[in-house]
């Protein structure tokens, strides 16, 4: 009971209803977990010949593990041959490392409503990651700063269909260079609470990620709470920064993706046969060099691949080649029994134009059908990888939402076979399905619909001021900075951030280089 007026009471209930209709929603989709088969091209025979040559290349070429002494004396203590910094592994040793290997992990996020699962049939979006440059609101081309990676932060956490804050999403060259991966880690863990990414750039800056995870979460307990990039220094070498960075994730229980990072017929050979060859060396190397320094560290095989312009030497993207390559790794890849990390929103062109689209929308698509469970640089790629574009984030993470319809595949219930519906109008009750209950009772989720393009009538898309795809994603991207509202997160866990970095950018000078 309640002394206060029954007027009053109706009054506060009609605020609050008020309140709840202006308030800020928006929804975060799950990781997709796919219903539709993966596109596979080789057979068993073209698999068995490319892990053969892998297997004679690792043994009798070998692979480079450069400035690294402990990772030399641990591939000699697993019995590989080393001589120098080239270790020969022999036939089926880096195979048999590399099952310990954990086939799928949970990656934990602060809010476990976001934690997301990596391996199997699953697939889950991250955004652009290491661009220095950015293409802001007005379109001007310039040198990333900490205010536009917190805008992408931003921009990643309101975007329904993006599953994970990513990493580098732009790097902000206006805060030195050994000291910016804390602001980076401080935006990702305060300004969203989506599953994030931690520092490789040095062994220490690795070790900064897990200290502050640790705060974040209040104790790791050997939880994964990060998936971090550990690329491959294509060909066939492993350089002792990113190796040292493996070495403290895996150490920790935290993830790495072991990535070739290649552009075919530069860095590996220009057929593809070839090219998948080299990609199998460097995956089994470096997942088999990851349980050398802790069985079942979670570990993402990872493909990136793309082709050379032969006339300019520029690396181009959305090509055939990079499409043939990226299906057939993820064959290897599941043979090995590992998650599977590759494609993304890759384009060459310098504005979020058709040839970005097209570029894009290839790649995109291509990850979908190759078996791909963890996307990076799914969304804001632009000029190969060079630019992170505020329009382009909007554009590809609105059509990250096609991707996550196509894997639902067909629906086959009594409801998506629509019986009912093709009585009634075919019995002539109806000249059309606009009416009937089962248009009325599915019409809102039907259909998969974008939240930047406009599918207007030509009339009113001209009174509306003409306006074209860059124009409507600047549209987007203020409504979505407008919109942000930060994420709850605990005042005492946030301060202990704060002045972690505090203390740490305190406890060295300025570094650019």
């Amino acid at each position: 009971m309640t002394d206060e007026p029954t007027g009053r009471r109706a009054r506060g209930g009609g605020a609050a209803r008020r309140a709840e209709r202006t308030a800020v929603h928006f929804e975060v989709a799950k990781y997709i977990e796919r219903k539709i088969p993966n596109l596979e091209i080789l057979n068993e025979e073209a698999l068995e010949i490319i892990e053969a040559n892998a297997e004679t290349i690792l043994e009798e070429i070998g692979v480079n593990f450069v400035e690294n002494p402990e990772a030399l004396a641990r591939w000699r203590a697993a019995g590989a041959d080393v001589q120098g910094d080239r270790v020969r592994i022999p036939r089926g040793l880096a195979r048999q490392l590399c099952a310990t290997a954990p086939s799928t992990y949970v990656q934990h996020a602060r809010n476990p409503e976001r934690n997301v699962s990596v391996g199997g049939r699953s697939l889950v979006f991250a955004p652009v990651y290491g661009p220095p440059f950015v293409r802001d609101e007005s379109g001007e081309r310039r040198y990333a700063t900490i205010a536009d990676f917190q805008k992408f932060v931003k921009l990643g956490y309101m975007s329904k269909w993006l599953h994970h804050s990513g990493g580098t999403v732009c790097e902000p060259t206006d805060i030195p260079v050994n000291k910016r991966h804390l602001d980076m880690l401080l935006a990702h863990m305060t300004l969203s609470d989506k599953p994030y990414m931690g520092s490789v750039t040095a062994p220490e800056r690795a070790a900064d990620s897990v200290e502050m995870s640790d705060i974040l979460f209040g104790g790791l307990n050997d939880r994964t709470v990060m998936t971090s990039l550990i690329n491959i220094n294509s060909p066939m070498t492993f350089d002792g920064i990113m190796m040292g960075a493996l070495e403290v994730y895996a150490k920790a229980n935290q993830a790495a993706i072991i990535s070739p990072f290649i552009v075919g017929g530069a860095m590996s050979p220009v057929t593809v046969a070839g090219t998948l060859t080299q990609v199998l060396v460097e995956v089994l190397a470096g997942v088999a060099y990851s349980q050398l320094v802790r069985k079942g560290a979670p570990v993402i095989a990872g493909a990136f691949v793309t082709s050379t312009d032969m006339a300019s030497g520029a690396p181009t993207f959305g090509t055939p080649e990079a499409s043939l390559v990226t299906y057939g790794a993820g064959q290897l890849v599941r043979r090995l029994g590992l998650p599977y990390r590759s494609a993304g929103g890759f384009c060459g062109s310098k504005l979020p134009d058709a040839q970005s689209a097209y570029e894009a929308a290839n790649s995109l698509n291509m990850g979908l059908l190759a078996g791909v469970n963890f996307m990076l640089h799914a969304c804001g790629w632009l000029e190969g990888g060079l630019v992170s574009s505020y329009e382009k984030f909007v554009t590809d993470a609105d059509q990250l939402g096609v991707l996550h319809k196509i894997a639902e595949g067909i629906d086959m219930s009594e409801n998506g076979l629509a019986m009912d519906a093709l009585r009634y109008v075919g019995s002539g009750n109806a000249t059309h399905y606009l009416g009937t209950d089962h248009t009325q009772a599915n019409f809102k989720t039907a259909f998969w619909r974008s939240e930047v393009f406009d599918y207007k009538p030509y009339e009113t898309w001209a009174e509306e001021g003409s306006r074209d795809t860059v124009q409507l994603a600047r549209e987007r991207v203020a409504k979505l900075l407008n919109d942000y509202q930060k994420p709850p997160i605990d005042a005492g866990v946030e301060e202990a951030l704060v002045e972690y970095v505090a203390k740490k950018k305190e406890s060295m000078p300025d570094a650019f280089m």
